[in-house]
């Protein structure tokens, strides 16, 4: 079973599953024009502006690559259902496809899973997408909650739960998700495991990424909102840090970049970057198995991290 409303059937041949939007959902956004958009940008690992670092109180444990063209990205990613403090915070684990600058025309394609009590009423860990082409403003949303993502899938619904989600020293359970721009039409594709190809942004969405993408991003966010003025208790990827390895820590592995030729490759010049490492880290490596990998996140507020 793939996710939980598999329990329930499936969809028919010639349509695809969409999560219902309830009354409830609206009344949780903090306006109409809001629901089900992000707030801020994207983590820019080349700013040195220490205004910017956690602005908005995001914050991110991420792996990147920039300086060259790109033309999709892939990562198996870890999959767990860390403790959210407030309702009006979440904690994702995904990847980034980049275009553009971080100032007003940023470009982005993401996909991953999170766990967000505002948009989805609980603190289940979900499938999501979002998009974005004016760096959040007034474009793009998650999923299927307004037009842009063309779903082609009846299996997948986005935004519906994940199961099974891994244990802390006990099984161990991953996702794989691959986006890549299609040559010959230009739009940006999404494939869900081995065989599950779920849909596409076309390509008119986007300036930047009409042509390629400048920037892949792989990580943890989460909202840290300072609930009584100290930093949040939210975690990112298991709530343990990265040195605790297989099994305790969160991980993305085999995690690659579309080239030019539409090959899949290991990415060149991997970097890293966390606004407070105290709070929550990331540490990449290399192997055999795993490709090009990093095990990330952390428990948020902690003695070193007040």
């Amino acid at each position: 079973m793939l996710q939980m409303w598999h329990r329930n059937g499936r969809c028919p041949e010639g349509t695809v599953p969409i999560r219902r939007t309830k009354k409830d959902d609206l009344l949780r956004a903090s306006s109409m024009r809001r629901y089900g958009r992000k707030r801020h940008t994207a983590p820019n690992p080349l700013s040195v502006d220490p205004n910017m670092l956690s602005e908005g109180g995001h914050q991110h444990a991420i792996a990147y690559v920039e300086g060259d063209k790109y033309y999709g990205a892939k990562a198996t990613i870890n999959v767990w259902e860390p403790k959210i403090q407030q309702a009006n915070e979440f904690s994702l684990s995904q990847l980034w496809i980049l275009g553009g600058s971080f100032g007003e025309d940023l470009n982005s394609i993401e996909a991953g899973w999170q766990v967000s009590p505002d948009l989805y009423g609980d603190n289940n860990t979900r499938l999501f997408t979002y998009w974005t082409s004016d760096a959040y403003q007034a474009t793009g949303c998650y999923n299927m909650l307004c037009s842009g993502f063309i779903q082609i899938n009846s299996e997948i619904a986005m935004g519906a739960s994940i199961f099974p989600i891994s244990n802390y020293a006990g099984s161990q359970y991953d996702i794989s998700i691959l986006i890549w721009k299609d040559p010959k039409e230009g739009n940006w594709w999404m494939q869900f495991g081995k065989e599950y190809v779920l849909g596409y942004w076309p390509s008119f969405l986007f300036s930047y990424l009409a042509d390629s993408a400048s920037m892949i991003e792989w990580g943890g966010e989460v909202v840290n909102s300072e609930p009584d003025g100290t930093h949040t208790s939210t975690q990112m990827g298991s709530g343990h840090f990265p040195e605790e390895g297989f099994g305790k820590a969160s991980y993305f592995k085999n995690i690659q970049v579309v080239d030019s030729s539409n090959q899949l490759s290991a990415p060149k010049g991997v970097g890293t970057f966390t606004e407070q490492s105290n709070c929550y880290d990331v540490q990449n490596g290399n192997n055999g198995d795993w490709g090009t990998y990093f095990y990330y996140g952390g428990p948020g507020k902690n003695s070193n991290c007040p």
